[in-house]
């Protein structure tokens, strides 16, 4: 079970560093790290997450698979799976309907509300293991955001009009998340592929636009593929994109 041991800890650099130190060490499938500040929190392609003391939710767990190939087979899938189950945790706990951007961001109405960033370890020929990180935007109010995050960023207490309660959010996020990762070890990733298009952002025939190292292209989004590649119908015909090249999406 996902959560079963918990290190809690008042502030670090980063919980998935912390998380990634444990595995390292040996801990088990499961554990997981909270925080309640980080220093250098980092969300995907090192962009830094804000992390003020006792606001927020900042969790890392260490996921691992049994066979060597496990991790290579549904790692691509992994953040997706996390995503859904933060956006089903955030339901839960506080009423609040999260919509996912692909590949890693928990929004509400354009802003965002979460975020994940996950890393994998590959041994060969060894069982590989993940870092799992978390964070949310739970008590924040406007003046607790730095300005230049405050027409882009939201939280649950802004949205609802009330402080949440983050042990609850914690509790609902470890069983969702535990739910969502025995699908994938169950060879089920088409679950959490047609999960995260029910609770996307944007839908099919919506336009969206990608920008990425080599520049940007746009087209009619189509979907999810099997992997968790997002699908456009591009000028030039049909087109995929993997979360990796991706460093920037909006859509109209």
């Amino acid at each position: 079970m996902l959560g079963t041991v918990i290190h809690r800890l008042a502030s670090v650099a980063s919980t998935n560093d912390v998380a990634r130190g444990l595995a390292r060490s040996g801990a088990a499938h499961g554990t997981a790290v909270v925080a309640e500040e980080q220093m250098r929190g980092r969300g995907t392609k090192g962009r830094a997450w804000h992390s003020p003391p006792g606001l927020g939710l900042y969790a890392s767990f260490i996921v691992r698979f049994d066979d060597p190939g496990g991790l290579a087979g549904s790692f691509p899938l992994l953040p997706l799976a996390a995503g859904l189950a933060a956006a089903e945790a955030v339901l839960e706990s506080s009423g609040v309907e999260a919509r996912l951007k692909w590949p890693n961001d928990l929004v509400r109405e354009r802003k965002k509300l979460g975020g994940i960033l996950t890393e994998g370890v590959l041994r060969p020929g060894a069982p590989g293991y993940a870092v799992v990180g978390i964070g949310v935007n739970v008590n924040q109010g406007e003046e607790d955001f730095p300005a230049g995050l405050r027409e882009v960023a939201t939280s649950l207490r802004l949205v609802s009009g009330r402080a949440q309660d983050l042990e609850a959010l914690l509790r609902a996020l470890c069983r969702s998340l535990d739910c969502w990762y025995n699908s994938l070890i169950r060879g089920e990733g088409d679950s959490v592929v047609r999960g995260c298009l029910e609770r996307m952002a944007f839908s099919p025939g919506q336009r969206v636009r990608v920008t990425m190292a080599r520049g940007e292209a746009d087209g009619l989004f189509r979907g999810l593929g099997p992997d968790g590649r997002l699908l456009l119908d591009g000028a030039g015909g049909a087109v995929s994109f993997s979360a990796e090249e991706i460093e920037a999406l909006e859509w109209e």
